[in-house]
């Protein structure tokens, strides 16, 4: 069953094609109605259109606030065809049928994103008749077609090519549906951006009620575990940053633990400045360096930290692959590879290798923007700002006897920013560009010390090392130092700070605190 397009009403902001979408419906019959911009836009190129005012018999005012909410364009929407009652109440006041909306709404997500956006502005930007026509236009999907993305308007003319100018009750229902997800989102981001001002007081850091929407980008084969079903959603709008806003350019569909360590890996690849490579694996890092050169020698040094752990892992970088990266990494077995940018002979060379997958993500949509992490709890969802900490270590406190030496400071910045990623308890070994030794997720703080050491594969005599929340005793100090690391860099905080303290002395060891904490569960 069809639904023949007679007469359709067009009024958008985004109006992106939509000349040529309106002759197309021209080449069909259809008679046009527009308002505005719109009805201006269209009627330069030469295609007759009715004003909505014209149209209604009531004119726009109050700078366009009121044009489109009355009764012979709603009814016009609302009428269901096959009901005699409504036909006759349409018949009695003049209502002609109105098949079909062409609409998007006022730019509110756009406006409240300008930096120093006012009030004023926003609540300027929020469309009130347009979302009244489209939910309007889509309950009433066996009879209207709403369109709200101009990325369906060839879909529907070539639909409408086949048919004779019909479309279908099915096409329809996907149109609605799209529409219905549209209000929501655009409802849900002016109630998340008033809901944080307090007027007279400023912006709070989190609403009273928070709404999220997020986007299917495709199902998975499994979850963490065969047994659990999965789906991965991206944010709507109206920027998808890191691997969720990433191009995967070869390789098996990303699984939902690709997924969880791709974002980790990149997140920490993100923090460097430097040429850096990490090889994360089941969300710990096991491999991450930085170079003064390239990325071919940052991704052999982070290698050497666990050539082991690294089998079977994920490796991002934060500079482009080019063919002699791609020959190294090459050599190894790994799920994923993300990088800002794949040269074209490093694509041919990951050719031979078909179920790697490889990433292009934007290196602009760092893992330091602002924003929210989620976490789901039974009946509940916990709300945080990102970890978007950046310490200046130089001006972290030095607690010690001694201070650390200019490449200790080297040492210990890169081991805050690696530990920072690691699960908590966390410890790190590291030099100045290299991790040496990782002790993650364990429920002793000191155990994390000796898992650190243990798994090192270079000496540690000499290394440094970070830790992302305090030390509760002394032995941690104690059995660092017997493995021969020089510097200490850790939050403080501890009722037993003291404790530590005097035992980096007798050590000789340099300790500073950051004051802040980087637990990662």
């Amino acid at each position: 069953m069809g639904n023949k397009i007679k007469r359709a009403l067009i009024s958008v902001t985004d109006k992106k094609g939509i000349v040529e979408f309106a002759k197309g419906l021209k080449g069909f019959g259809v008679e046009i109605l527009s308002t505005g911009g719109t009805a201006a836009q269209i009627k330069a190129a030469g295609i007759d259109v009715t004003d909505v005012s014209a149209y209604t018999g009531f004119p726009e005012m109050m700078d366009g606030r009121l044009k489109t909410l009355h009764p012979k364009v709603h009814g016009g929407l609302l009428a269901l065809r096959d009901n005699e009652e409504h036909r006759a109440s349409a018949n009695a006041h003049g209502i002609e049928m109105i098949d079909m909306v062409v609409i998007n709404l006022y730019r509110f997500e756009d406006t409240v994103a300008k930096p120093g956006c006012t009030l004023e502005e926003a609540i300027e930007n929020i469309d009130i008749g347009g979302p009244t026509m489209v939910r309007s236009a889509a309950k009433n999907y066996r009879f209207v077609s709403i369109v709200t993305d101009p990325a369906d308007y060839a879909k529907i003319l070539e639909e409408m090519k086949k048919t004779g100018g019909e479309v279908s009750e099915q096409t329809n229902f996907a149109l609605s549906t799209k529409a219905f997800q549209l209000t929501a989102r655009y409802d849900a981001a002016i109630s998340n951006w008033l809901g944080a001002i307090a007027p007279g007081e400023g912006k709070k850091d989190f609403p009273d009620v928070y709404t999220l929407q997020f986007q299917k980008a495709q199902d998975l084969r499994y979850g963490e575990n065969p047994h659990q079903k999965a789906v991965f959603y991206r944010e709507g709008a109206p920027l998808t940053a890191g691997i969720a806003g990433g191009r995967q350019l070869q390789g098996k569909e990303l699984s939902y633990n690709n997924i969880m360590d791709s974002d980790a890996a990149w997140q920490m690849a993100c923090d460097f400045e430097l040429p850096t490579a990490v090889i994360m694996k089941h969300a710990n890092p096991c491999g991450a360096a930085t170079s003064g050169g390239d990325i071919l020698e940052a991704y052999r040094k982070a290698l050497e930290t666990d050539p082991i752990s690294a089998f079977g892992g994920i490796v991002a970088v934060n500079r482009a692959v080019d063919r002699k990266a791609a020959e190294e990494i090459a050599k190894l077995f790994l799920e994923v590879v993300i990088a800002p940018k794949f040269e074209p002979e490093a694509l041919a060379i990951f050719e031979s290798k078909k179920n790697l997958r490889l990433i292009e993500v934007d290196p602009s949509c760092t893992a330091t923007q602002a924003g929210y992490d989620f976490r789901r709890v039974v009946g509940g969802l916990l709300v945080q700002e990102r970890d978007a900490d950046t310490t200046d270590i130089r001006k972290a406190k030095v607690v010690t006897k001694r201070k650390p030496t200019d490449e200790e400071y080297q040492a210990l910045d890169f081991a805050w920013r690696v530990v920072k990623h690691v699960k908590s308890n966390a410890i790190v070994l590291a030099t100045k560009d290299k991790l040496v030794g990782v002790g993650a997720g364990q429920m002793s703080r000191v155990d994390s010390v000796r898992i650190a050491i243990m798994k090192a594969t270079g000496p540690t005599k000499g290394t440094v090392m970070g830790s992302d929340a305090f030390f509760p005793f002394r032995d941690v100090v104690d059995t660092a130092a017997k493995a021969g690391v020089t510097a200490i860099i850790q939050p403080g905080g501890s009722i037993r700070d003291e404790e530590s303290i005097q035992a980096a002395d007798e050590h000789g060891l340099a300790m500073i605190f950051t004051g802040v904490r980087h637990f990662k569960h």
